[in-house]
Parts: C-alpha cells; structure tokens; sequence
C-alpha cells in the first residue's frame, strides 16, 4: 500500500511524549537542544528504561527544547521590533 518515503514523521507512544514532557517539568534547566547531553541526563533522572527508550525520550526532549527555543527567539524579534516601530 505505502511505497517509498513520504516524508512522515516518526511516531511515538504517549509514554514516551508524557516522560519527555514530565522530565521538562521537573527539571527544566537540566535539558537544552543537545541530544548527547539529553540523553545522559534521562539516563541519569530515569531507572530501568532500555536504551530504546532513553533514546526516544532523549529525542523528544531535545525536539522541545528546540521548539521552546524558536518561539523564544521568536517572541524576542517581535518585541524588539515593536519597540523600533515605538520610537
């Protein structure tokens, strides 16, 4: 039915997405846009997860972060341009 590669992404379980979102929550000043160092950090604030796992939650962790830090930058530049058109 599905041949070749469309372009969807990869899906993951609701376990992986509320861990991920539960880590942030914690401890929101442990994670950033590295994967390497996400991974370590789950490996460290979880027990008993398999390497799979880790790396999945690692991964969407490190895709949060990474949103967060847009819409961040982004609300920035609309401020500071709001404050040129001001003066």
């Amino acid at each position: 039915m599905f041949e070749g590669n469309f372009g969807l992404g990869s899906v993951r379980t609701e376990q992986i997405k509320r861990t991920a979102r539960e880590l942030i929550r914690r401890f929101p000043d442990r994670f950033s846009n590295n994967f390497e160092e996400n991974k370590r950090m789950v490996s460290i604030l979880t027990q008993g997860i398999t390497t799979k796992v880790r790396n999945e939650i690692a991964g969407y962790v490190t895709r949060l972060c990474a949103g967060m830090q847009t819409v961040s930058s982004s609300n920035e530049t609309a401020e500071e341009s709001e404050e040129d058109e001001a003066e």
